[in-house]
């Protein structure tokens, strides 16, 4: 059971962090593709719903007084957040937060812009459920591919 236990809890929290590490994680110990697929949705959901429900307001607060106190306002990143929201709205932002925010930047994304809770759980979800199959066979393609040239 505990053997078990480890790489679960591993692939959910790497996949909370950087969604792309899970696929790596869980192919690490050897879990099946579907196994890896639920860790991820699980690792990306227990972020947005923590960001969302709990910590979301006071993380972002305490990294406005502290990290980004004397950052630029308007800086290319931004800018191009903004582009997405203005464009897409929290769609866009669930959509892009796997492969390009990962989910605390997403979460954190999608919290500053004072957006419904639950429209947030929701949409992130959806993306998650569509992100994380096409992110595992990908990483799986690579992974081999990295194999085979290193076994020569």
């Amino acid at each position: 059971m505990l053997e078990k236990l480890i790489p679960y809890i591993t692939v959910i929290l790497s996949s909370s962090f950087r969604y792309a590490l899970g696929p790596v994680m869980g192919k690490a110990f050897s879990l099946s593709n579907i196994e890896i697929v639920i860790l991820m949705i699980v690792g990306m959901m227990l972020t947005i719903i923590l960001l969302t429900t709990l910590l979301g307001d006071l993380f972002y607060g305490f990294l406005k007084k502290t990290i980004f106190r004397n950052a630029k306002i308007f800086s290319p990143k931004t800018r191009n957040i903004v582009r997405v929201w203005n464009k897409r709205g929290l769609i866009g932002i669930a959509f892009l937060t796997p492969i390009l925010f990962s989910p605390v930047g997403g979460g954190l994304i999608a919290v500053s812009f004072g957006e419904d809770k639950k429209k947030i759980i929701l949409y992130m979800f959806f993306s998650a459920c569509f992100w994380a199959p096409i992110t595992v066979l990908f990483m799986d393609h690579v992974i081999t591919f990295i194999m085979s040239i290193l076994k020569g």
